[in-house]
């Protein structure tokens, strides 16, 4: 049943995503060109809504056994009619937020997914308590908003969604955990279907509908994939979602160091500082697959290494992912700490 409902998701969103694209233009949900966006037209910007149309419909096919499903379709709703109302109407930041706090409660208190703990690397583990819940919901919000956040680009943030789900299917494989692995995949397939259409150059915007909904449903999955494994568990889903993660950190780190909230829009993102170094959009498009690609690869590998490997490896990650944010400059021009101390030192030496 799990290959024909992945089939059908599939099939649903290569189908569903015309008529959601003609229903946009109908609706007013539209995305109108401006000086930080790289199109040139109006483009239609509901596309998330065939994705999560397609992926009930593989759902209702599968009707998978567990006690989380229901909370997770209300939640998800609930994230959908937000992203629809601010496709259609571009609603306010906190209207937006309301949302996305009222998806986080409904997993938390009705789902009963929280975050109850961490293993320590070297034995034990920490009990979090009710401090739990907020730091549920903190993740929820946070990643659903990083992956908005690099939805800057044809394709960019429906296929790092799609890898960032593939690896969760394949973490979720080796640990026994059907459930994720089946919701993961079926998500997606359902966004799979949708990128035959939003790839440079994109015929339809996934819009926040999409982004917020993937972005929601990635960070829900990481809970429930990594609840009980035997390393430092939270790790493993920061490796897995590296691209957003970093950009959104370092956007921060950014708007802080030129003095600006840490929520005012600007072009120098991941994909921005990509484009602007000379690739074009499907080669930047793709770099960043690549990147997401390696950091889910990352992720599967920390799972299964020693203490000391993983350290290792979480060490390599940190330093080679600060020396290309250096050099291409997404924390700023002149942010190049390690650079500067590598140069010290070689003056030193020599």
């Amino acid at each position: 049943m799990i290959y024909v409902s992945l089939i059908v998701a599939f099939v649903a969103s290569i189908l569903l995503t015309p008529l959601v694209k003609r229903f946009a233009f109908r609706i007013g949900a539209v995305d109108a060109p401006n000086y930080r966006k790289v199109h040139s037209r109006i483009m239609p910007r509901l596309g998330g809504l065939a994705i999560y149309l397609s992926f009930l419909i593989g759902l209702v096919i599968l009707r998978p056994d567990s006690e989380y499903t229901l909370a997770i379709v209300l939640a998800a709703t609930v994230i959908i009619i937000t992203g629809v109302l601010d496709d259609m109407y571009e609603i306010s930041a906190k209207a937006k937020m309301l949302g996305q706090l009222v998806a986080a409660l409904i997993i938390v208190f009705y789902g009963d997914i929280k975050i109850e703990m961490i293993n320590l690397p070297f034995g034990g583990e920490m009990d979090f308590g009710l401090l739990g819940i907020p730091l549920t919901i903190l993740w929820i919000v946070g990643i659903t908003n990083a992956i908005n956040l690099i939805d800057g680009l044809d394709g960019l943030a429906a296929g790092v969604s799609t890898i960032a789900l593939m690896t969760l299917s394949a973490m979720a494989f080796i640990m026994g955990n059907p459930f994720v692995l089946a919701v993961a995949a079926l998500l997606a397939c359902s966004t799979f279907g949708f990128l035959f259409f939003n790839f440079h150059p994109a015929k339809i915007f996934m819009g926040d509908t999409g982004a917020l909904f993937l972005g929601f449903m990635i960070a829900v999955l990481s809970l429930l994939g990594f609840k009980n494994i035997a390393v430092v568990s939270f790790i493993i889903p920061v490796i897995m979602l590296g691209v957003p993660i970093s950009d959104t950190f370092f956007a921060i780190v950014r708007r802080v160091r030129n003095k600006q909230k840490w929520s005012d829009p600007d072009k120098s993102h991941l994909h921005h500082r990509l484009i602007d170094i000379g690739f074009s959009h499907s080669q930047t498009v793709l770099i960043i697959y690549g990147i997401a690609a390696m950091f889910g690869l990352f992720a599967i590998i920390f799972s299964m290494a020693s203490i000391w490997g993983a350290i290792l490896l979480v060490t390599v990650i940190l330093v080679a992912l600060e020396l290309f944010v250096e050099i291409i400059g997404l924390a700023g021009k002149n942010y190049q700490p390690l650079i500067k101390l590598a140069k010290i030192f070689n003056k030193t030496i020599n």
